[in-house]
Protein backbone atom coordinates (compact mmCIF):
# COMPACT_ATOMS: atom_id res chain seq x y z
CA UNK A 1 0.00 0.00 0.00
CA UNK A 2 1.01 3.96 -0.35
CA UNK A 3 2.15 5.16 2.76
CA UNK A 4 2.85 9.26 2.80
CA UNK A 5 3.90 10.50 5.75
CA UNK A 6 2.84 14.36 6.46
CA UNK A 7 0.77 15.11 2.97
CA UNK A 8 -1.28 17.85 2.38
CA UNK A 9 -4.31 17.47 3.41
CA UNK A 10 -5.28 20.48 0.74
CA UNK A 11 -4.23 17.77 -2.20
CA UNK A 12 -7.24 15.67 -1.38
CA UNK A 13 -10.52 17.77 -0.87
CA UNK A 14 -12.51 20.00 -3.56
CA UNK A 15 -12.46 22.68 -1.20
CA UNK A 16 -8.30 22.33 -1.83
CA UNK A 17 -8.03 23.58 2.16
CA UNK A 18 -6.31 21.64 4.82
CA UNK A 19 -2.93 20.42 6.41
CA UNK A 20 -0.76 17.89 6.84
CA UNK A 21 -2.14 14.68 7.81
CA UNK A 22 0.24 12.93 10.22
CA UNK A 23 0.01 9.71 8.21
CA UNK A 24 -1.92 9.11 4.40
CA UNK A 25 -2.29 5.38 3.26
CA UNK A 26 -3.72 4.43 0.03
CA UNK A 27 -4.91 0.46 0.70
CA UNK A 28 -4.21 -1.18 -3.10
CA UNK A 29 -7.31 -4.12 -1.99
CA UNK A 30 -9.69 -4.37 0.61
CA UNK A 31 -7.49 -7.31 2.41
CA UNK A 32 -4.91 -4.50 2.97
CA UNK A 33 -8.00 -2.45 4.62
CA UNK A 34 -8.70 -4.95 6.91
CA UNK A 35 -5.31 -5.65 8.03
CA UNK A 36 -4.72 -1.93 7.94
CA UNK A 37 -7.97 -1.26 10.27
CA UNK A 38 -6.92 -3.96 12.90
CA UNK A 39 -3.04 -2.52 13.05
CA UNK A 40 -4.33 0.70 13.55
CA UNK A 41 -7.23 -0.39 16.25
CA UNK A 42 -4.52 -2.37 18.32
CA UNK A 43 -2.01 0.97 18.13
CA UNK A 44 -5.32 3.45 18.91
CA UNK A 45 -4.30 5.26 16.56
CA UNK A 46 -7.29 7.93 15.73
CA UNK A 47 -8.43 6.86 11.76
CA UNK A 48 -10.01 9.11 9.75
CA UNK A 49 -11.68 7.24 5.80
CA UNK A 50 -11.78 9.82 3.05
CA UNK A 51 -13.11 9.28 -0.63
CA UNK A 52 -13.05 12.14 -3.08
CA UNK A 53 -13.24 14.56 -0.02
CA UNK A 54 -15.98 16.93 -1.71
CA UNK A 55 -18.11 17.32 1.29
CA UNK A 56 -15.07 17.90 3.94
CA UNK A 57 -13.38 20.77 5.39
CA UNK A 58 -9.66 20.00 6.69
CA UNK A 59 -7.91 22.50 10.01
CA UNK A 60 -5.08 24.37 8.55
CA UNK A 61 -3.15 22.73 11.34
CA UNK A 62 -3.67 19.51 10.05
CA UNK A 63 -4.63 15.71 11.25
CA UNK A 64 -3.33 14.14 13.82
CA UNK A 65 -3.92 10.15 13.19
CA UNK A 66 -4.17 8.78 9.34
CA UNK A 67 -5.97 9.29 7.00
CA UNK A 68 -7.38 6.00 4.71
CA UNK A 69 -8.02 6.42 0.96
CA UNK A 70 -10.68 4.48 0.00
CA UNK A 71 -10.54 5.97 -4.34
CA UNK A 72 -9.87 4.55 -7.45
CA UNK A 73 -8.04 1.34 -6.42
CA UNK A 74 -11.10 0.37 -4.71
CA UNK A 75 -13.45 1.14 -7.69
CA UNK A 76 -14.85 -1.57 -9.14
CA UNK A 77 -18.39 -1.73 -10.99
CA UNK A 78 -20.05 -4.84 -11.85
CA UNK A 79 -23.69 -5.33 -13.08
CA UNK A 80 -26.19 -7.98 -12.91
CA UNK A 81 -29.65 -7.69 -14.53
CA UNK A 82 -30.84 -4.61 -12.25
CA UNK A 83 -28.51 -4.61 -9.78
CA UNK A 84 -25.51 -2.71 -10.30
CA UNK A 85 -22.57 -3.92 -7.28
CA UNK A 86 -20.59 -0.90 -6.27
CA UNK A 87 -16.94 -0.87 -4.40
CA UNK A 88 -16.94 2.09 -2.04
CA UNK A 89 -14.31 4.69 -4.37
CA UNK A 90 -16.36 4.06 -7.52
CA UNK A 91 -17.92 7.94 -7.91
CA UNK A 92 -21.52 8.66 -8.02
CA UNK A 93 -20.69 10.13 -11.57
CA UNK A 94 -19.21 6.46 -13.00
CA UNK A 95 -22.11 4.28 -11.26
CA UNK A 96 -24.96 6.67 -13.10
CA UNK A 97 -22.79 6.64 -16.14
CA UNK A 98 -22.65 2.40 -16.18
CA UNK A 99 -26.55 2.69 -15.36
CA UNK A 100 -27.25 4.91 -18.42
CA UNK A 101 -25.54 2.29 -20.32
CA UNK A 102 -27.22 -0.52 -19.28
CA UNK A 103 -30.63 1.30 -19.87
CA UNK A 104 -30.88 1.29 -15.52
CA UNK A 105 -32.99 4.30 -14.21
CA UNK A 106 -32.49 5.49 -10.68
CA UNK A 107 -29.87 7.27 -10.33
CA UNK A 108 -29.71 10.59 -12.91
CA UNK A 109 -30.79 12.83 -9.72
CA UNK A 110 -28.17 11.84 -8.23
CA UNK A 111 -25.06 11.85 -10.91
CA UNK A 112 -23.86 14.67 -10.67
CA UNK A 113 -22.71 14.38 -7.02
CA UNK A 114 -18.87 14.34 -7.18
CA UNK A 115 -18.23 12.11 -4.36
CA UNK A 116 -17.74 8.51 -4.03
CA UNK A 117 -20.18 5.53 -3.33
CA UNK A 118 -18.94 5.20 0.04
CA UNK A 119 -19.38 8.73 1.47
CA UNK A 120 -22.66 9.34 -0.41
CA UNK A 121 -24.18 6.25 1.56
CA UNK A 122 -22.84 7.41 5.04
CA UNK A 123 -24.65 10.67 4.36
CA UNK A 124 -27.07 9.41 2.38
CA UNK A 125 -26.78 11.84 0.20
CA UNK A 126 -29.14 13.58 -1.86
CA UNK A 127 -30.37 15.89 -4.69
CA UNK A 128 -33.59 17.06 -6.44
CA UNK A 129 -35.91 14.84 -3.79
CA UNK A 130 -34.14 11.66 -4.61
CA UNK A 131 -31.57 10.17 -2.12
CA UNK A 132 -29.16 7.17 -1.77
CA UNK A 133 -31.68 5.14 0.81
CA UNK A 134 -33.73 5.42 -2.62
CA UNK A 135 -31.57 3.44 -4.89
CA UNK A 136 -29.47 1.54 -2.45
CA UNK A 137 -30.56 -1.83 -1.60
CA UNK A 138 -27.51 -3.51 0.33
CA UNK A 139 -24.57 -2.24 1.56
CA UNK A 140 -20.75 -4.52 3.17
CA UNK A 141 -18.84 -2.26 5.72
CA UNK A 142 -15.97 -3.20 7.15
CA UNK A 143 -15.52 -2.79 11.39
CA UNK A 144 -12.56 -1.04 13.12
CA UNK A 145 -11.14 -4.25 13.55
CA UNK A 146 -11.34 -5.24 9.81
CA UNK A 147 -14.33 -7.93 10.18
CA UNK A 148 -16.51 -7.90 7.11
CA UNK A 149 -20.60 -7.62 7.61
CA UNK A 150 -23.34 -6.90 5.20
CA UNK A 151 -26.42 -4.91 6.08
CA UNK A 152 -30.17 -4.35 3.78
CA UNK A 153 -30.87 -1.08 3.57
CA UNK A 154 -33.58 -1.14 6.30
CA UNK A 155 -30.91 -1.71 8.87
CA UNK A 156 -28.75 1.44 8.22
CA UNK A 157 -30.86 3.89 9.50
CA UNK A 158 -30.96 6.45 7.01
CA UNK A 159 -32.19 9.87 7.64
CA UNK A 160 -31.80 13.43 6.09
CA UNK A 161 -27.94 13.40 5.07
CA UNK A 162 -26.81 10.86 8.15
CA UNK A 163 -27.26 7.37 8.53
CA UNK A 164 -25.87 5.13 11.41
CA UNK A 165 -23.11 4.12 9.77
CA UNK A 166 -20.71 6.63 11.05
CA UNK A 167 -22.62 6.28 14.58
CA UNK A 168 -21.61 2.46 14.43
CA UNK A 169 -17.75 3.15 13.06
CA UNK A 170 -18.14 1.27 10.03
CA UNK A 171 -16.21 1.74 6.54
CA UNK A 172 -18.65 1.20 3.45
CA UNK A 173 -16.71 -0.99 1.22
CA UNK A 174 -19.62 -2.23 -1.38
CA UNK A 175 -22.97 -0.37 -2.28
CA UNK A 176 -25.78 -3.00 -4.34
CA UNK A 177 -27.85 -0.64 -6.22
CA UNK A 178 -31.19 -2.01 -7.32
CA UNK A 179 -32.75 0.36 -10.48
CA UNK A 180 -35.34 0.33 -13.00
CA UNK A 181 -34.95 -0.70 -16.70
CA UNK A 182 -35.71 2.52 -19.07
CA UNK A 183 -35.08 3.70 -22.27
CA UNK A 184 -31.55 4.83 -22.66
CA UNK A 185 -32.21 7.84 -24.27
CA UNK A 186 -34.35 9.23 -21.85
CA UNK A 187 -32.26 8.52 -19.08
CA UNK A 188 -29.19 10.28 -21.20
CA UNK A 189 -31.86 13.21 -21.55
CA UNK A 190 -32.39 13.25 -17.64
CA UNK A 191 -29.27 12.97 -17.32
CA UNK A 192 -28.31 16.00 -19.59
CA UNK A 193 -31.60 17.77 -17.85
CA UNK A 194 -29.94 17.37 -13.70
CA UNK A 195 -26.57 18.71 -15.35
CA UNK A 196 -27.94 22.10 -16.96
CA UNK A 197 -29.87 22.64 -13.74
CA UNK A 198 -26.57 22.19 -11.64
CA UNK A 199 -24.29 24.55 -13.44
CA UNK A 200 -27.09 26.99 -13.87
CA UNK A 201 -27.59 27.48 -9.87
CA UNK A 202 -24.01 25.62 -8.29
CA UNK A 203 -20.58 27.51 -8.33
CA UNK A 204 -18.77 24.81 -9.71
CA UNK A 205 -16.29 27.17 -11.38
CA UNK A 206 -14.63 27.18 -7.75
CA UNK A 207 -13.37 24.53 -5.33
CA UNK A 208 -15.62 24.25 -2.62
CA UNK A 209 -17.18 21.77 -0.57
CA UNK A 210 -21.04 21.88 -1.60
CA UNK A 211 -23.73 22.79 0.33
CA UNK A 212 -22.39 23.99 3.52
CA UNK A 213 -25.38 23.84 5.81
CA UNK A 214 -28.45 21.41 6.37
CA UNK A 215 -31.28 22.36 4.66
CA UNK A 216 -33.54 23.49 7.72
CA UNK A 217 -37.20 22.33 8.20
CA UNK A 218 -39.94 24.34 5.94
CA UNK A 219 -36.67 26.63 4.88
CA UNK A 220 -33.81 26.46 1.84
CA UNK A 221 -30.57 27.50 3.71
CA UNK A 222 -29.33 29.76 -0.03
CA UNK A 223 -32.44 31.76 0.73
CA UNK A 224 -32.10 32.74 4.06
CA UNK A 225 -28.62 33.48 3.54
CA UNK A 226 -29.08 35.79 0.86
CA UNK A 227 -31.93 37.63 2.78
CA UNK A 228 -29.37 38.53 5.41
CA UNK A 229 -27.61 40.32 2.30
CA UNK A 230 -24.51 37.72 2.60
CA UNK A 231 -24.00 37.35 -1.15
CA UNK A 232 -20.95 37.86 -2.32
CA UNK A 233 -19.55 38.34 1.72
CA UNK A 234 -15.94 37.24 2.13
CA UNK A 235 -13.54 36.81 4.65
CA UNK A 236 -10.17 36.51 2.63
CA UNK A 237 -10.59 34.08 -0.12
CA UNK A 238 -13.47 32.57 0.97
CA UNK A 239 -16.85 33.87 -0.20
CA UNK A 240 -20.57 33.26 0.11
CA UNK A 241 -20.85 32.27 -3.60
CA UNK A 242 -23.21 35.05 -5.46
CA UNK A 243 -25.01 32.11 -7.81
CA UNK A 244 -25.54 29.93 -4.75
CA UNK A 245 -25.60 31.42 -1.35
CA UNK A 246 -25.55 27.87 0.50
CA UNK A 247 -22.04 27.70 -0.85
CA UNK A 248 -18.99 29.37 0.38
CA UNK A 249 -16.69 28.86 -2.31
CA UNK A 250 -12.36 29.26 -2.22
CA UNK A 251 -11.12 32.34 -4.63
CA UNK A 252 -7.98 30.97 -4.37
CA UNK A 253 -5.77 30.69 -1.04
CA UNK A 254 -9.03 30.58 1.50
CA UNK A 255 -8.00 29.07 4.58
CA UNK A 256 -10.25 27.02 6.86
CA UNK A 257 -9.98 29.51 9.60
CA UNK A 258 -11.10 32.22 7.02
CA UNK A 259 -14.53 29.09 5.94
CA UNK A 260 -14.96 28.68 9.68
CA UNK A 261 -15.41 32.23 10.59
CA UNK A 262 -17.71 32.95 7.34
CA UNK A 263 -19.71 30.04 8.97
CA UNK A 264 -19.68 31.80 12.49
CA UNK A 265 -21.32 35.05 10.38
CA UNK A 266 -23.66 33.58 8.40
CA UNK A 267 -24.95 31.28 11.55
CA UNK A 268 -25.60 33.97 13.81
CA UNK A 269 -27.14 36.17 11.09
CA UNK A 270 -29.89 33.95 10.34
CA UNK A 271 -29.94 33.20 13.91
CA UNK A 272 -30.73 36.86 14.35
CA UNK A 273 -33.11 37.58 11.81
CA UNK A 274 -35.02 34.26 11.21
CA UNK A 275 -34.45 32.73 15.10
CA UNK A 276 -33.07 29.74 13.08
CA UNK A 277 -29.34 27.95 13.58
CA UNK A 278 -28.11 26.81 10.55
CA UNK A 279 -26.38 22.89 10.82
CA UNK A 280 -23.32 22.54 9.30
CA UNK A 281 -23.72 19.53 6.37
CA UNK A 282 -20.07 19.65 5.80
CA UNK A 283 -17.56 17.58 7.90
CA UNK A 284 -14.62 19.16 9.69
CA UNK A 285 -11.56 17.39 10.79
CA UNK A 286 -8.81 17.99 12.25
CA UNK A 287 -7.10 21.11 14.42
CA UNK A 288 -8.20 24.43 13.39
CA UNK A 289 -6.82 27.70 14.65
CA UNK A 290 -9.07 30.10 16.55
Amino acid sequence: MIIRPKEEMKKHTSFKIGGPAECYVVPENFNELSKLLNFLKNERIITYIIGNGTNLLVGDKGIAGCVIEIGPKLSKITVKGTRITAEAGATLAQVAEIAEQKGLSGLEPLSGIPGTVGGAVVMNAGAYDCEMKDVVESVTAMTRTGESLEYGVEKLGFGYRTSSIEAKKLIVTKVVFNLTPDNKNEIKKRMAEYKVMREKKQPLEYPSAGSIFKRPEKHYAGVLISDCNFAGKNINDAEVSRKHCGFIINKGNATAKDVTRLIELIQNAVLAFYGILLEPEIKMWGKFDK
